[in-house]
C-alpha cells in the first residue's frame, strides 16, 4: 500500500499493491498494519454498503457527537468523493479536497473524524463500502448542504443530482455545528 497526499494532510489517498495475472487479481483492501505505517491507526467498529444510481448525490454527512473516521472505497462503478474539514481550530477549516474512486483503480480515501464526507455517482452506478471509526447515531447526524457556495465544491455531474431529504435541507457552512 502507499498512502498519497492531498492537500488536506489528514486526508489521504490510499493505494493498494493489486496483483493481476490472466485469471483476475488480488489485493488487501484492509491491512491495519500497513495503514499504520501512514499513522492510520483507526479502530473500525462498523461496515457500511450502499448502491447508488448515476447522478446520485450522498452528504455531505457528519456527527458532531461520536465523529466518525471513514475509510472509503468503491466495488462497483465509479464516484467523486468529497471530505470538508469542520475543525475551527485548523488551518484547513472550511476547506475541501475530492478524488475520483472507482472499481477499476481500486483507491481507497481516509476521512478522519472532524470532516464532513459526501460523495456523487459519476457512472451508470456504484457501490460504496465504508469502515467507520464510531457507530451511526442519527440523533448526532449533520448534515452541510453540497451546493453551499462558500465551499464552492466543483461535484462533476451534468445537471441536478438526485439527493435524500436530508440531502436537500442541509445548512450552509457558516450556520454549521462544527468541532472545536
Amino acid at each position: 500500500m502507499q498512502a498519497i497526499a492531498t492537500t488536506l494532510p489528514e486526508v489521504l489517498v490510499i493505494e493498494p499493491k493489486v496483483f493481476g495475472d490472466a485469471r483476475g487479481f488480488f489485493f488487501e483492501s484492509y491491512n491495519r498494519r500497513e495503514l499504520a505505517k501512514f499513522n492510520l491507526n483507526a479502530e473500525f467498529v462498523q461496515d457500511n454498503h450502499s448502491r447508488s444510481a448515476r447522478n446520485v448525490l450522498r452528504g455531505l454527512h457528519y456527527q458532531i457527537d461520536h465523529p466518525q473516521g471513514k475509510l472509503v472505497r468503491v466495488v462497483a462503478g465509479e464516484v467523486f468523493d468529497v471530505a470538508v474539514d469542520l475543525r475551527l481550530s485548523s488551518p484547513t477549516f472550511g476547506k475541501w479536497v475530492g478524488h475520483t474512486l472507482s472499481a477499476e483503480n481500486k483507491r481507497m480515501m481516509w476521512i478522519p473524524p472532524g470532516f464532513a464526507h459526501g460523495f456523487c455517482v459519476t457512472s451508470e452506478f456504484a457501490e460504496f463500502l465504508y469502515k467507520t471509526t464510531d457507530y451511526w447515531y442519527p440523533e448526532h447526524e449533520r448534515c452541510l448542504l453540497w451546493n453551499d457556495p462558500d465551499l464552492a465544491i466543483a461535484w462533476p455531474m451534468a445537471g441536478e443530482p438526485m439527493l435524500a431529504a436530508k440531502d436537500r435541507s442541509g445548512v450552509k457552512l457558516c450556520d454549521a455545528e462544527v468541532f472545536p
